[in-house]
């Protein structure tokens, strides 16, 4: 009995060490992506671990989110203020809302999982799971993200990208291509001053100060905010919140900061956890900056990513 026991401590612990690895050796790669700078329709498969959640009456997409494994989606919680698992459907591979998606597969959710201290206080912990009703199958179309591990830092001016489907301006149509674009990250005392307080260290911002419409927006919510560290794209963020007009160049985005809770996501991972990674930068690149400047003053990319505002 006494061996039984130790083989399947041993299994366990096997099982765990093999989950984690696996998942390190997968999470993040994105073959078909070789951004550097710019912004506007994504391409096929640049984001694989981009997530379209829809509600099922209507069959429309309100929320992004992330895939961080074979069974499990990292979103927002406001997303699900009014929606649970039965209320859902996952879309992954996914390009265009309405035109042809050869590499798109589909789920349902089994539950959803808020942060049980989202909102308190206000926009903070905002972060949901959702669990898959079966697993999926990675592709070069359909991979998991890396997460940022606790201790990362993400300077500010740091090189970041959010996708999303939300609306191209205020009050505008959502998008029907994924679309991208790069944005700084703006370190948390100038997102505090911005705002006016409520800017905790649970939250990460990222956007261009003083620059109209380069941000995310409605139907952007519960989406990536990610980084690249080599050939590796590791997910800092979630889109949370912003102000009321998506497009007011005086507030950068607002999003939870993933590294913040490691703890909290792998507790209901089992003996397969995301791939977490500790992330370090120094800010800008002098390059891309540079490129992204002119690109702005040229409006190369003249769109805007829309953010969902919590009441």
């Amino acid at each position: 009995m006494k061996i039984n026991t130790a083989l399947c401590i041993a299994g366990t612990i096997l099982l765990n060490i093999a989950g984690s690895l696996c998942q390190l050796d997968v999470c993040g790669q994105a073959p078909l992506n070789n951004k550097i700078v710019g912004g506007g329709d994504a391409k096929e498969g640049s984001w694989p671990w981009q997530v379209s959640i829809h509600e099922t009456l209507f069959e429309s997409h309100f929320c992004g989110g992330s895939l961080i494994n074979k069974d499990w989606v990292l979103s927002a919680a406001h997303c699900f203020q009014d929606y649970g698992a039965s209320d859902i459907m996952m879309y992954f591979g996914r390009r265009s809302q309405s035109g042809s998606n050869p590499n798109e597969t589909y789920r349902t959710a089994s539950r959803v999982i808020k942060h049980p201290d989202y909102n308190n206080p206000k926009f903070s912990n905002d972060l949901a799971l959702v669990q898959l009703s079966s697993s999926v199958n990675f592709t070069d179309y359909i991979k998991p993200v890396c997460l940022a591990a606790a201790g990362s830092v993400f300077a500010g001016g740091a090189e970041s990208w959010v996708t999303g489907w939300g609306t191209l301006q205020a009050g505008g149509q959502a998008s029907d291509i994924l679309q991208e674009i790069m944005l700084p990250v703006v370190n948390n005392s100038a997102c505090n001053k911005a705002y006016g307080g409520g800017i905790t260290s649970e939250m990460i911002c990222a956007g261009f100060l003083n620059v109209a419409g380069k941000s995310s927006c409605q139907g952007d919510s519960g989406g990536p905010l990610v980084s690249r560290n080599s050939s590796r794209w590791i997910q800092s963020g979630i889109v949370s919140f912003g102000a009321k007009r998506c497009d007011d160049p005086l507030y950068p985005s607002v999003f939870a900061r993933v590294s913040q809770f490691q703890n909290w996501i792998t507790s209901y991972m089992g003996s397969n956890p995301p791939g977490f990674v500790v992330f370090n930068s120094s800010g800008f690149s002098s390059l891309n900056l540079l490129l992204f400047t002119i690109s702005l003053t040229f409006s190369i990319i003249p769109f805007t990513f829309s953010q969902y505002l919590s009441s």
